[in-house]
């Protein structure tokens, strides 16, 4: 059985034709795919992907929902109530 040297350069024609080959490899590596020998893409295994994402902010809502101070108790000072001043519009 022969050795086959592993690719991690192809050109876009090559990548169409064997995307599922493509796609096999980069479970083990990135793999680089070029347009005229320039690097224009990449393919990645999902666990790399998912590594380089930004995480996603969670929302106002599930921001305090987790905060650490949820269900304290708040002792707030009364509001003064103060007349109305007039403005000149």
């Amino acid at each position: 059985m022969e050795a086959r040297v592993r690719n991690t350069k192809w050109q876009l024609q090559e990548a169409k034709a064997m995307l599922s080959e493509v796609v096999k490899s980069a479970a083990k590596e990135p793999q680089i795919i070029t347009v005229r020998g320039e690097e224009k893409a990449v393919v990645l295994s999902m666990d790399e992907y998912k590594k380089l994402r930004k995480p996603e902010k969670p929302s106002l809502y599930e921001f305090f929902q987790n905060s650490p101070l949820r269900g304290v108790e708040l002792e707030l000072p009364e509001r003064r109530i103060e007349p109305m001043r007039d403005l000149n519009l």
